[in-house]
C-alpha cells in the first residue's frame, strides 16, 4: 500500500510540475510571441545569438520551446544554420540556469505569487494582464509541485524498496542514464525531469553518482524532444534538431563513460554545497562547457549535417506538383471534404501573399526590376486563387450544407478577398513607391529606414501568427493576432509622428522621401489589417468581438450637452 501511495503522490506532483512549466511557457508565448520572433530574426553574431537563446529559455522555461521556434524560422529561411544552432545551444544553457533559480529557498514568496497571479487571472479584464497572471500562477505552482515531490519521497526514503532501487542505480550507471533519458523524453520537459532528479538527491533518496547518471541521461533525452516534435517539419528544421542531439548526446555519453570507467574523476568533495547543489552546478557546467566547445564549430557542422540528412529530390518534385489548386469539384457534395479543400487553397493563397511581402523592403533598398516582375507574377496567381475560391463556393449545393458549414465557406471567401487586396497593395503600391524612390536616387534617413524595417519584420511575424490561426482556429491565438494588429496601428502612428518631427528638425532626407515614407506606413498598416482579418470570425463566434465601437447608450450629461 505504501508503494501504491508513493506512486500516486509522485505522479500527481510530477503532473503538476509539467502543467506549471507549460502554464508559464504558454503565457509568455501568447504575450511576447511576436516580440520573440522579431528578436530571433535580427541575430547574426554567434555569441549574441547564443545569449539570445539563453535569455529566451530563461523566460520561457523550456529549451525545447526555443528549439521549435528557431527550427520554424530556419525552415522559413529567416535564419542561417550556424545562427540557429547557436541560439539552440544558448537555450540549453538558459534552461539549466532555470534549475538553479528554482532551487533557491523562495518558499516565502509562494503566497504572494498565488494571490497576485490569481487576482490578475480571475479579476482582470485586460488580456495581457491575464496572461501575466497565468505566468505568475505557473511559477507559484512550480514551487508547490517541488514541495509535493519532497513530501512524496520523504515517507519512503527509509523504506525497503527505494534504497534497493537507489543502490541498483548506483551500481549500474548505464541503466541510470537510460532511465534519465526516458524520464525527460516521457515528460517532454528537460527542466521538469532534472528538477525531479535534483529533488530525489536533495531528499537523500538518490546518491550523487546515481543522480549524475540520471542527469546526463536527462540531457540526452531533452535533446530527443525537439527531434521528435519536428519529425514532420521541413528537412532544414530537422537538421537543426538532429545537430543539437548529436552534440548533446555525444557529450553526455562521453561524460557517462568517464563516470563509469574513471569514477575518481567524478567523485568530488561536496563541502558545504551539498549533493543537490553540486548536481545543479554539474548540470550548468555540462551545458556551459558544451556551448563553449561547440559554438566555434557551428559553421563547420553544417556540411556534415547536410551530408547526414540530404535533401530528398523526389519529395521536392512532388511538393512542386502540389503547389497547384487544391480545389476538387468532386468534394462539393461532401461538406467536410469541400471545406478542407477550401482551407488548403486558402493556405496556398496565404503563402503566395507572404512570399510577395517578404522581399518588400528589398524593393526600396535595391533597384531590382526582376523582383518587381516576380511580385507581379505572384499577384496574378493570387488573383487566380480568389477566382477559383469564388467559383468553388458558388457551386456548393446549399441544400447539402448546414448553416454553420455554409457560413464557414463564406468566411473563407471573405478572407480570400482580404488576401487579394493585400496582394494588390504589395504589387501595385509598394512596387511603385520603391521604383519611384530608386529612380530619384533618394535615400531614407537612418531612423526612417530602421522604422520601416522594424515594422516590416513585425508584420512578417504576424503572417506566421495568422497562418496558425487559419490552421488551428484557436481563440487565444486569434485574440493575440488582434492585439498585434493594434500594436502595428500604434507603431504606424508613432513612426508617422517621429517622421513629422524629423521634418520639423530640417533633415533633408526626410523632406525628399516624406510622401513615400508616409504612403509606405499606410500600406504596411493596410496589409497587416487584411491578414489579421482571419481572427474576426473566431472572436465573434466566441463572444470576444463587439458589433460596433460606438457606445450604445450615451451618458445623460453628455447627451443633454
Amino acid at each position: 500500500m505504501a508503494i501504491l501511495s508513493f506512486i500516486f503522490d509522485l505522479a500527481g506532483a510530477t503532473m503538476l510540475l509539467l502543467f506549471s512549466v507549460r502554464l508559464v511557457r504558454t503565457g509568455i508565448e501568447r504575450t511576447y510571441g511576436a516580440f520573440f520572433q522579431q528578436l530571433l530574426q535580427v541575430q547574426s553574431n554567434l555569441t549574441g545569438a547564443a545569449m539570445t537563446g539563453l535569455s529566451l529559455a530563461v523566460v520561457m522555461q523550456s529549451s525545447a520551446a526555443v528549439a521549435l521556434l528557431v527550427a520554424g524560422f530556419l525552415a522559413s529561411g529567416y535564419l542561417t544554420f550556424p545562427t540557429a544552432l547557436a541560439i539552440v545551444l544558448g537555450g540549453d544553457l538558459g534552461a539549466a540556469l532555470i534549475i538553479q533559480i528554482l532551487s533557491f529557498p523562495i518558499g516565502w514568496i509562494l503566497s504572494p505569487l498565488l494571490a497576485v497571479g490569481g487576482w490578475l487571472t480571475v479579476k482582470s479584464e485586460n488580456q495581457r494582464l491575464r496572461q501575466y497572471g497565468r505566468i505568475i500562477l505557473g511559477i507559484a505552482f512550480i514551487l508547490v509541485s517541488l514541495g509535493l515531490l519532497r513530501q512524496a519521497v520523504e515517507p519512503v526514503r527509509d523504506s525497503a524498496f527505494l534504497p534497493e532501487i537507489a543502490a541498483y542505480l548506483q551500481e549500474d550507471l548505464i541503466t541510470g542514464f537510460l532511465v534519465g533519458a526516458a524520464l525527460a523524453f516521457t515528460m517532454h520537459s528537460g527542466v521538469a525531469a532534472i528538477l525531479v532528479v535534483v529533488t530525489l538527491v536533495q531528499t537523500g533518496a538518490l546518491s550523487f553518482d546515481a543522480g549524475l547518471a540520471l542527469l546526463l541521461g536527462a540531457n540526452f533525452g531533452s535533446g530527443l524532444i525537439p527531434v521528435w516534435l519536428t519529425r514532420g517539419m521541413d528537412i532544414a528544421a530537422r537538421k537543426l534538431t538532429v545537430a543539437n542531439l548529436i552534440l548533446r548526446g555525444s557529450f553526455a555519453v562521453v561524460l557517462l563513460a568517464i563516470e563509469v570507467l574513471v569514477p575518481a574523476l567524478t567523485s568530488t568533495e561536496m563541502g558545504t554545497l551539498g549533493e543537490a547543489q553540486s548536481l545543479i552546478f554539474a548540470h550548468i557546467g555540462f551545458n556551459a562547457i558544451l556551448l563553449v566547445l561547440a559554438l566555434p564549430g557551428c559553421r563547420a557542422l553544417e556540411p556534415l549535417i547536410c551530408g547526414l540528412l540530404p535533401e530528398n529530390r523526389k519529395k521536392t518534385r512532388t511538393r512542386l506538383i502540389e503547389l497547384g489548386s487544391q480545389l476538387d469539384p468532386n468534394t462539393l457534395s461532401t461538406p467536410n471534404l469541400a471545406l478542407t479543400c477550401l482551407k488548403q487553397e486558402l493556405l496556398r493563397m496565404f503563402s503566395l501573399v507572404e512570399a510577395m511581402f517578404r522581399p518588400a523592403m528589398d524593393i526600396y533598398l535595391h533597384d531590382d526590376g526582376e523582383l518587381r516582375k516576380s511580385i507581379r507574377n505572384i499577384d496574378e496567381q493570387v488573383n487566380e486563387c480568389l477566382a477559383g475560391i469564388r467559383q468553388f463556393v458558388a457551386d456548393i449545393p446549399r441544400s447539402s450544407y448546414k448553416k454553420s458549414e455554409a457560413r464557414s465557406a463564406q468566411d473563407m471567401v471573405e478572407y480570400a478577398i482580404r488576401l487579394e487586396c493585400a496582394g494588390d497593395v504589395i504589387s501595385k503600391r509598394l512596387t511603385k513607391l520603391g521604383r519611384r524612390l530608386r529612380s530619384k536616387n533618394w535615400e531614407f534617413s537612418d531612423d526612417g529606414r530602421t522604422e520601416l524595417i522594424r515594422m516590416h519584420k513585425s508584420i512578417l511575424a504576424n503572417f506566421r501568427l495568422a497562418a496558425n490561426v487559419l490552421i488551428s482556429n484557436d481563440p487565444e491565438s486569434a485574440r493575440l493576432l488582434s492585439l498585434e494588429k493594434t500594436d502595428i496601428k500604434r507603431a504606424e502612428r508613432d513612426s508617422r509622428k517621429r517622421h513629422l518631427k524629423r521634418l520639423q528638425n530640417g533633415q533633408s532626407e526626410s523632406f525628399e522621401t516624406s510622401d513615400i515614407h508616409l504612403d509606405t506606413l499606410r500600406a504596411f498598416r493596410e496589409i497587416n489589417s487584411h491578414i489579421s482579418a482571419i481572427a474576426y470570425p473566431i472572436l465573434y463566434e466566441t463572444g470576444q468581438l463587439l458589433e460596433t465601437r460606438l457606445i450604445e447608450e450615451m451618458p445623460k450629461k453628455a447627451a443633454s450637452s
